[in-house]
Protein backbone atom coordinates (compact mmCIF):
# COMPACT_ATOMS: atom_id res chain seq x y z
CA UNK A 1 0.00 0.00 0.00
CA UNK A 2 3.05 2.12 1.13
CA UNK A 3 4.19 1.72 -2.56
CA UNK A 4 0.95 3.05 -3.79
CA UNK A 5 0.65 6.40 -1.67
CA UNK A 6 4.03 6.66 -2.96
CA UNK A 7 3.67 6.67 -6.25
CA UNK A 8 0.47 8.63 -6.33
CA UNK A 9 1.85 11.56 -3.95
CA UNK A 10 5.07 11.15 -6.94
CA UNK A 11 1.98 11.86 -9.47
CA UNK A 12 0.73 14.58 -7.88
CA UNK A 13 3.76 16.56 -7.21
CA UNK A 14 4.26 16.35 -11.20
CA UNK A 15 0.66 17.74 -11.53
CA UNK A 16 1.20 20.44 -9.28
CA UNK A 17 4.09 21.67 -11.32
CA UNK A 18 2.33 21.39 -14.33
CA UNK A 19 -0.60 23.28 -12.48
CA UNK A 20 2.18 26.35 -11.39
CA UNK A 21 3.50 26.48 -15.46
CA UNK A 22 -0.17 27.36 -16.57
CA UNK A 23 -0.26 30.58 -14.49
CA UNK A 24 -0.76 33.45 -16.35
CA UNK A 25 -0.50 37.52 -16.01
CA UNK A 26 -1.39 37.51 -12.07
CA UNK A 27 -3.48 40.22 -10.60
CA UNK A 28 -3.54 39.68 -6.53
CA UNK A 29 -5.13 41.64 -4.33
CA UNK A 30 -4.36 43.68 -1.33
CA UNK A 31 -0.57 43.06 -2.17
CA UNK A 32 -0.19 39.76 -2.55
CA UNK A 33 -2.55 39.06 0.74
CA UNK A 34 -5.70 37.81 -1.43
CA UNK A 35 -6.31 34.18 -1.39
CA UNK A 36 -7.62 33.83 -4.64
CA UNK A 37 -5.51 35.06 -8.19
CA UNK A 38 -7.87 36.44 -10.81
CA UNK A 39 -6.72 34.74 -13.55
CA UNK A 40 -4.85 31.30 -12.31
CA UNK A 41 -5.76 28.76 -14.84
CA UNK A 42 -7.55 26.29 -12.21
CA UNK A 43 -9.44 26.21 -9.23
CA UNK A 44 -6.94 28.16 -7.04
CA UNK A 45 -3.15 28.75 -6.89
CA UNK A 46 -1.33 25.16 -5.69
CA UNK A 47 -4.47 23.11 -6.42
CA UNK A 48 -4.26 19.70 -7.35
CA UNK A 49 -7.15 17.83 -8.73
CA UNK A 50 -7.89 14.21 -7.39
CA UNK A 51 -9.88 11.35 -7.98
CA UNK A 52 -12.20 9.90 -5.31
CA UNK A 53 -9.53 7.08 -5.53
CA UNK A 54 -6.57 9.07 -4.90
CA UNK A 55 -8.07 10.92 -1.77
CA UNK A 56 -8.71 7.72 -0.33
CA UNK A 57 -5.50 7.01 -0.63
CA UNK A 58 -3.78 10.21 0.42
CA UNK A 59 -6.03 10.18 3.40
CA UNK A 60 -5.08 6.67 4.47
CA UNK A 61 -1.44 7.07 4.61
CA UNK A 62 -2.02 10.71 5.80
CA UNK A 63 -3.77 9.28 8.62
CA UNK A 64 -1.34 6.70 9.29
CA UNK A 65 1.81 9.06 9.42
CA UNK A 66 -0.18 11.76 11.67
CA UNK A 67 -1.02 9.17 13.93
CA UNK A 68 2.50 7.78 14.23
CA UNK A 69 3.32 11.34 14.59
CA UNK A 70 1.16 14.36 15.48
CA UNK A 71 3.25 16.73 14.91
CA UNK A 72 3.58 15.81 10.98
CA UNK A 73 1.34 19.57 10.20
CA UNK A 74 1.52 18.16 6.58
CA UNK A 75 -0.26 15.03 7.15
CA UNK A 76 -2.15 16.30 9.50
CA UNK A 77 -3.64 19.05 6.06
CA UNK A 78 -3.29 16.12 3.70
CA UNK A 79 -5.86 14.20 5.96
CA UNK A 80 -7.68 17.73 6.59
CA UNK A 81 -8.15 18.55 3.41
CA UNK A 82 -9.37 14.58 1.50
CA UNK A 83 -11.64 13.87 4.19
CA UNK A 84 -13.86 17.25 5.09
CA UNK A 85 -15.58 17.91 2.18
CA UNK A 86 -19.53 18.00 3.93
CA UNK A 87 -17.66 19.51 6.87
CA UNK A 88 -16.49 22.44 4.63
CA UNK A 89 -19.83 23.19 3.05
CA UNK A 90 -21.28 23.48 6.74
CA UNK A 91 -18.57 25.75 7.56
CA UNK A 92 -19.28 27.78 4.88
CA UNK A 93 -22.56 28.15 4.91
CA UNK A 94 -22.23 29.10 8.83
CA UNK A 95 -20.07 32.10 7.13
CA UNK A 96 -22.86 32.80 5.06
CA UNK A 97 -25.50 32.85 6.76
CA UNK A 98 -23.31 35.60 9.09
CA UNK A 99 -22.41 39.18 8.80
CA UNK A 100 -19.22 38.72 10.01
CA UNK A 101 -18.70 35.48 8.36
CA UNK A 102 -19.98 37.10 5.10
CA UNK A 103 -17.50 39.73 5.05
CA UNK A 104 -14.39 37.33 5.62
CA UNK A 105 -15.80 35.32 2.33
CA UNK A 106 -15.81 38.25 0.33
CA UNK A 107 -12.53 40.13 1.20
CA UNK A 108 -10.47 37.01 2.08
CA UNK A 109 -8.28 38.07 4.56
CA UNK A 110 -5.00 35.67 5.48
CA UNK A 111 -3.08 35.57 8.37
CA UNK A 112 0.09 35.95 7.79
CA UNK A 113 3.49 37.57 9.37
CA UNK A 114 2.83 39.80 6.30
CA UNK A 115 -0.17 40.70 7.16
CA UNK A 116 0.36 41.28 11.12
CA UNK A 117 1.29 45.01 12.82
CA UNK A 118 3.55 42.87 15.22
CA UNK A 119 4.91 46.33 16.72
CA UNK A 120 1.05 47.97 17.09
CA UNK A 121 0.66 44.21 18.45
CA UNK A 122 3.15 44.07 21.08
CA UNK A 123 2.10 47.94 21.87
CA UNK A 124 -1.39 46.88 23.44
CA UNK A 125 -2.04 46.56 26.75
CA UNK A 126 -2.01 43.32 28.65
CA UNK A 127 -5.29 41.44 28.20
CA UNK A 128 -6.12 42.92 24.79
CA UNK A 129 -6.91 39.73 22.59
CA UNK A 130 -4.11 41.56 20.06
CA UNK A 131 -1.37 41.47 22.93
CA UNK A 132 -2.02 37.89 24.50
CA UNK A 133 -2.03 36.51 20.78
CA UNK A 134 1.19 37.81 20.53
CA UNK A 135 2.28 36.16 23.83
CA UNK A 136 1.53 32.92 23.03
CA UNK A 137 3.37 32.88 19.65
CA UNK A 138 6.29 34.12 21.60
CA UNK A 139 5.47 31.40 24.61
CA UNK A 140 5.17 28.71 22.30
CA UNK A 141 8.15 29.71 19.72
CA UNK A 142 5.43 29.58 16.32
CA UNK A 143 4.16 31.46 13.94
CA UNK A 144 1.16 31.79 11.55
CA UNK A 145 3.59 31.33 8.42
CA UNK A 146 4.07 27.33 9.16
CA UNK A 147 0.41 26.95 8.13
CA UNK A 148 0.13 24.93 4.98
CA UNK A 149 -1.12 25.98 1.52
CA UNK A 150 -4.36 24.32 0.65
CA UNK A 151 -4.05 22.26 -2.07
CA UNK A 152 -6.58 19.12 -2.24
CA UNK A 153 -10.00 20.68 -2.05
CA UNK A 154 -12.07 20.85 -5.10
CA UNK A 155 -14.04 23.87 -4.41
CA UNK A 156 -12.42 27.58 -4.45
CA UNK A 157 -14.25 29.26 -1.68
CA UNK A 158 -13.87 25.61 0.49
CA UNK A 159 -10.41 25.85 0.06
CA UNK A 160 -10.57 29.04 1.73
CA UNK A 161 -12.34 28.06 4.34
CA UNK A 162 -10.11 25.14 5.52
CA UNK A 163 -6.98 27.67 5.30
CA UNK A 164 -8.94 30.04 7.37
CA UNK A 165 -9.69 27.04 9.82
CA UNK A 166 -6.03 26.42 9.59
CA UNK A 167 -5.13 30.31 10.27
CA UNK A 168 -6.95 30.85 13.21
CA UNK A 169 -6.12 27.59 15.02
CA UNK A 170 -3.36 29.59 16.77
CA UNK A 171 -6.19 31.88 17.90
CA UNK A 172 -7.80 29.14 19.06
CA UNK A 173 -5.26 28.20 21.10
CA UNK A 174 -5.33 31.84 22.45
CA UNK A 175 -9.12 32.32 23.14
CA UNK A 176 -9.06 28.79 25.08
CA UNK A 177 -5.69 29.54 26.83
CA UNK A 178 -3.88 26.67 25.82
CA UNK A 179 -0.49 25.85 24.75
CA UNK A 180 1.12 23.67 22.82
CA UNK A 181 1.89 20.66 24.49
CA UNK A 182 0.17 17.35 23.49
CA UNK A 183 -2.25 18.05 25.97
CA UNK A 184 -3.52 21.62 25.04
CA UNK A 185 -3.59 20.36 21.55
CA UNK A 186 -5.86 17.21 22.56
CA UNK A 187 -8.20 19.95 23.94
CA UNK A 188 -7.96 22.67 20.99
CA UNK A 189 -9.40 19.28 18.74
CA UNK A 190 -11.84 18.27 21.27
CA UNK A 191 -13.17 22.04 21.10
CA UNK A 192 -12.77 22.09 17.33
CA UNK A 193 -14.36 18.24 16.74
CA UNK A 194 -17.77 19.67 18.68
CA UNK A 195 -17.37 23.09 16.74
CA UNK A 196 -16.60 22.21 12.95
CA UNK A 197 -17.50 18.79 12.48
CA UNK A 198 -14.52 17.51 10.30
CA UNK A 199 -13.53 14.31 10.68
CA UNK A 200 -9.59 15.31 11.09
CA UNK A 201 -10.30 16.85 14.19
CA UNK A 202 -12.48 14.30 15.42
CA UNK A 203 -10.13 11.42 14.93
CA UNK A 204 -7.39 13.46 17.03
CA UNK A 205 -9.67 14.06 19.38
CA UNK A 206 -10.37 10.31 19.74
CA UNK A 207 -6.52 9.07 19.17
CA UNK A 208 -4.90 12.10 20.77
CA UNK A 209 -5.41 10.56 24.12
CA UNK A 210 -3.62 7.32 23.40
CA UNK A 211 -0.70 9.70 23.51
CA UNK A 212 -1.26 11.10 27.03
CA UNK A 213 0.36 10.14 30.47
CA UNK A 214 -2.59 8.85 33.28
CA UNK A 215 -2.21 12.22 35.12
CA UNK A 216 -3.11 14.29 32.14
CA UNK A 217 -5.54 11.89 31.26
CA UNK A 218 -7.25 12.32 34.19
CA UNK A 219 -7.09 16.28 33.64
CA UNK A 220 -8.79 15.68 30.24
CA UNK A 221 -11.40 12.92 30.98
CA UNK A 222 -12.47 15.35 34.21
CA UNK A 223 -12.02 19.05 33.36
CA UNK A 224 -10.65 19.83 29.79
CA UNK A 225 -12.90 17.43 27.91
CA UNK A 226 -15.96 18.05 29.01
CA UNK A 227 -15.23 22.16 29.34
CA UNK A 228 -13.78 21.85 25.49
CA UNK A 229 -16.43 20.19 24.12
CA UNK A 230 -19.00 21.95 25.77
CA UNK A 231 -17.68 25.07 24.81
CA UNK A 232 -17.16 24.06 21.12
CA UNK A 233 -20.84 23.09 20.58
CA UNK A 234 -22.55 26.51 21.99
CA UNK A 235 -19.97 29.01 21.29
CA UNK A 236 -20.34 31.01 17.80
CA UNK A 237 -18.97 29.58 14.85
CA UNK A 238 -14.80 30.69 14.99
CA UNK A 239 -14.78 30.94 11.21
CA UNK A 240 -16.89 34.31 11.51
CA UNK A 241 -15.42 36.38 13.53
CA UNK A 242 -13.05 38.75 11.68
CA UNK A 243 -9.70 38.41 14.60
CA UNK A 244 -7.78 41.08 12.40
CA UNK A 245 -10.31 43.89 13.54
CA UNK A 246 -10.40 42.21 17.05
CA UNK A 247 -6.05 42.91 18.63
CA UNK A 248 -7.74 46.09 20.62
CA UNK A 249 -11.06 44.17 22.31
CA UNK A 250 -9.93 42.21 25.54
CA UNK A 251 -10.15 38.76 25.74
CA UNK A 252 -12.23 38.41 28.13
CA UNK A 253 -15.12 40.31 25.98
CA UNK A 254 -13.82 38.45 23.16
CA UNK A 255 -14.62 34.94 24.66
CA UNK A 256 -17.92 36.48 26.00
CA UNK A 257 -19.15 37.51 22.74
CA UNK A 258 -18.25 34.36 21.64
CA UNK A 259 -19.66 32.15 24.08
CA UNK A 260 -16.17 30.70 25.64
CA UNK A 261 -16.08 30.21 29.34
CA UNK A 262 -11.88 30.73 30.78
CA UNK A 263 -10.27 27.15 30.84
CA UNK A 264 -11.37 25.01 34.00
CA UNK A 265 -7.31 24.63 34.58
CA UNK A 266 -3.75 26.69 33.36
CA UNK A 267 -1.34 24.70 31.69
CA UNK A 268 2.31 26.15 31.15
CA UNK A 269 3.41 26.68 27.83
CA UNK A 270 5.91 24.56 25.76
CA UNK A 271 8.38 24.79 22.99
CA UNK A 272 6.45 21.95 20.92
CA UNK A 273 5.08 23.39 17.38
CA UNK A 274 1.31 23.46 17.34
CA UNK A 275 -0.91 21.13 15.44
Amino acid sequence: MWMTVGKCLHRLRKRQYGLISKVCFCQLHNSGTQFTDSCYDGLYPGHIHTTPIQKALLAVGSGVAALQNPYRHDMVAVLGETTGHLALMNLRDRMRNDPEGYAILTERPRIRLSTLDLDNMASLPDGSFGREYLRFLEDNHVTPDSRADVKFVDDEELAYVMQRYREVHDLLHTLLGMPTNMLGEVAVKWFEAAQTGLPMCALGAVLGPLRLNSSRLQSLFTSLGPWAVQNGRRSRCILSIFYERRWEQSLEDLRQELNIEPPPVTLSATNKGSG
